[in-house]
C-alpha cells in the first residue's frame, strides 16, 4: 500500500538547520495519525499495545513521534478490520506472515499457490457476511460478556451499527465451541473465560507461520497446481495427528500420574 502524505515545509531562515534525515522520517505526531487514519488516540495504543503497531519513537515522558510506515500499517489495519471484517488476531498473524523474510521468488510462489487453491481452502471472493450477534447468542446459549471479551482479544470480527452488533459468520465457529465448553461445565463461576483461549491462539499462529516457511522453503520448485493438491490431500492428515498426538499428551500425562 502506497500513501502519499501532504506535507508542508516550513520556510527556513539562514539561522535555522535543515531537518535531518531521522527528523524527516520521524515527523507524524499521535494527533497526525489520528487525524490521517480517523482512528482515536485509545485505539492506536492498543493497536501497539497488542503489538499489532510497533511503538514510536519517544523523545520524551509523553511524547513520541511516529513515520509513514506507522500510518501505511494503521491503514491496512482498518482496512482489513472493517472491510474484511478480519479479527485483530487474524490480522496480527497475517501481518506478521507479511513480515516474515520470504524471497521474491517464494512470494510469487504463494501467489500462484492462493489462486489454485479450492474448497474451504479458496480465499474468499466476495464480502463477508454478518450474523446478529443477539441471535448468535441465542443460539449458542453464550453471554453477552464472553462475546464482549472474544471482540476485545481481537478473536472475532465484529461490526456495530447504532445498538446493533453484527458478528463476522467466518467467526461464528468459535462462539458455538465456546457455547459447547460452557455447557460442558466450563462456567465463568469456575474461572473460565474466553481468554483461555488465546493460548491456543498463538500456538496455531506460530504452527501457522512455521507451517508457510516450511512450505515456501521446500515445494517453491513445484507446480502451483500439484502444491495445492499436495495440501489439500494433507490437510486432513495434519489435523488427525495434531489430535491424536494430542490425545496421547493427556494420555501419558495421567499414566505418569502416582496413583
Amino acid at each position: 500500500m502506497s500513501l502519499e502524505l501532504e506535507r508542508t515545509s516550513p520556510t527556513l531562515t539562514a539561522d535555522e538547520p535543515a531537518p535531518t534525515e531521522d527528523e524527516r522520517r520521524w515527523h507524524l505526531r499521535m494527533k497526525d495519525l489520528c487525524e490521517a487514519s480517523g482512528l482515536d488516540r485509545q485505539a492506536i495504543h492498543f493497536y501497539i499495545q497488542q503489538e499489532l503497531l510497533p511503538p514510536g519513537r519517544k523523545t520524551g515522558r509523553n511524547m513520541a513521534w511516529y513515520s509513514d510506515e506507522h500510518l501505511e500499517r494503521l491503514l491496512l489495519i482498518k482496512k482489513l478490520q472493517h472491510e474484511r471484517f478480519l479479527p485483530l488476531k487474524a490480522i496480527k498473524a497475517l501481518l506478521d506472515g507479511k513480515e516474515e523474510s520470504f524471497t521474491p521468488e517464494q512470494h510469487a510462489f504463494l501467489a500462484g499457490l492462493k489462486s489454485r487453491l479450492k474448497g474451504t481452502l479458496a480465499p474468499s471472493r466476495e464480502g463477508a457476511r454478518m450474523v446478529d450477534a443477539e441471535r448468535l447468542l441465542l443460539r449458542t446459549g453464550v453471554e453477552r460478556r464472553d462475546l464482549e471479551e472474544a471482540i476485545e482479544l481481537g478473536l472475532v470480527a465484529a461490526r456495530a451499527e447504532g445498538d446493533q452488533v453484527s458478528v463476522s459468520e467466518a467467526d461464528s465457529w468459535m462462539i458455538e465451541l465456546f457455547g459447547q465448553m460452557r455447557r460442558l461445565g466450563f462456567s465463568r463461576e469456575l474461572g473460565f473465560t474466553v481468554e483461555d483461549v488465546a493460548f491456543y491462539e498463538e500456538a496455531m499462529s506460530k504452527l501457522f507461520r512455521e507451517e508457510m516457511r516450511l512450505l515456501s522453503r521446500r515445494l517453491a520448485q513445484l507446480p502451483p497446481d500439484e502444491v495445492a493438491k499436495m495440501i489439500e490431500r494433507a490437510l486432513p492428515v495434519i489435523h488427525t495427528f495434531l489430535t491424536r498426538y494430542h490425545t496421547s499428551r493427556v494420555r501419558a500425562f495421567f499414566e505418569s500420574v502416582d496413583d
